[in-house]
């Protein structure tokens, strides 16, 4: 029998070289005004970070950034809403990228305007980092455009229909000023799946007949009653993936990776969804969330892709992505975003991976990406800051609002036990906080305690077009 084919890694993002002269902007327009010459990095060719959202993610997202070797990168700003996690991840980073990191306490800012003050210590061209829970990134996309820097903002971009409809919006103006946005579902960027795409486009399974992802792990998404010494906004904002109006919950926030690659590869949206869900137990957690999603999502020629997420203890943990086809089958990812282990077999039994497995030895095994692959992470961000010193054209904003709003179609449909189309989704009227531009440290949330001193959560069949 033939050996499998395993493809040499290549990591087709070459080395850009350093721009001789430097764009400048003679000044930033409003939202709605002229476009912009081309934007480059500052004067002296050193781009320049503000971190607003200082949390693992947004740290992660800094850390990746001053990684990349193209050119001299500085974190010069950062901001958040707790002291705590700004000073925990700044000695991170400090500790790490000591000759990278510049951010004196009067470039340290607490509060909901920080991110404001800190996008003022930016230079059209630089780069503000977005990692907040998802309900503020319009808010604060809104004030980048304005100030005409490029953009890196985590996913999801949007949690409901009214925001993502904004967020195209938004988008658009930033393609007309030419800025470079970058949006965190670094998946794309992933050379081993964009190889996958490759085959699977040149007929290596045949025609796709449907697809299956998981993300079934050990719980998440829960939340304590708020202690003493803090507000009720920064008691949920602590503790967002636990809120639908923060985060979308665990849905948007955990799943839409798969539900992204999938489609990434079917080469479409799917067009309507229809789910399962419930709440088994949550012990004394008072979020919003499910314990268990099941969902059929459509897509325009009818093949389905079948998603399963769970957040339990003490059960099967599962974290992958796969695509069937009439003559053969894929893994798209499997043992988390990275390393993806993508593979493609003869006929549809994929093995389950475990630790130590040798792909190779599997006789239906037909092509595999070669081990150990480079973090699509770090790929993400080498792909944006190539783009700005180029100066190509790079906005992710609107396959990233419309994953987004593939994930609340999902969500809605098991919160409400309805079919929810995608133009159904888009067009929905109900916009989880469309005060969050308003927010103050110690006022009111977006979502209070009902009477039960419980937080509202969904009742499919009961509550059949709002969450709840």
């Amino acid at each position: 029998m033939s050996e499998p084919d395993v493809t040499s890694q290549t990591d087709v993002t070459s080395r850009r070289r350093f721009l001789a002269n430097s764009g400048r902007i003679a000044g930033v327009s409003t939202l709605a005004g002229m476009t912009l010459p081309p934007v480059h990095a500052a004067e002296n060719n050193t781009i320049q970070l503000a971190l607003v959202g200082c949390g693992g993610r947004g740290t992660g997202a800094a850390e990746n950034a001053l990684t990349v070797q193209n050119g001299p990168i500085k974190l010069v700003a950062m901001a958040d809403v707790f002291p705590q996690k700004l000073s925990d991840s700044h000695g991170k980073l400090r500790g790490k990228f000591a000759a990278q990191v510049d951010v004196p306490e009067d470039r340290k800012f607490i509060g909901f305007d920080g991110y404001r003050k800190a996008l003022d210590c930016l230079k059209p061209g630089d780069i503000a980092i977005f990692a907040t829970p998802p309900a503020f990134r319009w808010v604060q996309f809104s004030y980048a455009i304005e100030k005409g820097l490029n953009v890196f903002m985590e996913k999801p971009v949007t949690v409901d229909g009214p925001t993502t409809r904004r967020m195209l919006k938004l988008g658009e103006a930033s393609v007309q000023k030419n800025l470079k946005v970058g949006v965190g579902l670094m998946i794309r960027h992933c050379r081993a799946r964009q190889e996958l795409l490759k085959r699977i486009n040149d007929g290596a399974i045949g025609d796709i007949i449907s697809m299956r992802a998981y993300r079934m792990g050990s719980g998440g998404g829960t939340v304590p009653p708020k202690p003493e010494g803090i507000s009720e906004v920064l008691h949920q904002i602590r503790y967002f993936h636990a809120f639908l109006w923060a985060s979308g919950g665990v849905f948007s926030d955990f799943f839409i990776h798969q539900i992204d690659e999938c489609s990434w590869m079917k080469g479409a949206w799917p067009v309507e969804a229809q789910a399962l869900g419930g709440r088994h137990y949550r012990g004394n957690s008072l979020d919003q969330n499910l314990d268990t999603y099941a969902v059929e999502y459509t897509y325009p020629d009818g093949t389905k892709l079948f998603y399963d997420g769970r957040n339990m203890p003490g059960v099967l943990n599962e974290f992958a992505s796969y695509v069937h086809g009439a003559k053969g089958s894929a893994v798209i990812s499997t043992n988390a975003h990275t390393p993806g282990r993508t593979r493609i077999y003869k006929g549809q039994s994929i093995p389950r991976w475990t630790q130590g497995q040798n792909p190779a030895s599997d006789p239906n095994l037909v092509w595999a990406y070669p081990q150990p692959e480079h973090s699509p992470y770090d790929y993400e961000w080498e792909d944006l800051i190539a783009a700005i010193r180029d100066d190509k054209p790079y906005n992710e904003v609107k396959r990233g609002a419309e994953a987004s709003l593939v994930g609340s179609m999902g969500r809605l449909a098991a919160h409400t036990g309805q079919i929810v189309t995608f133009d159904q989704m888009m067009n929905h009227d109900h916009e989880f906080a469309p005060d969050v531009d308003k927010l103050t440290m110690d006022g009111p949330a977006p979502v209070r305690l009902g009477p039960d001193g419980k937080y509202p959560v969904p009742e499919p069949g009961i509550k059949k077009t709002r969450e709840y």
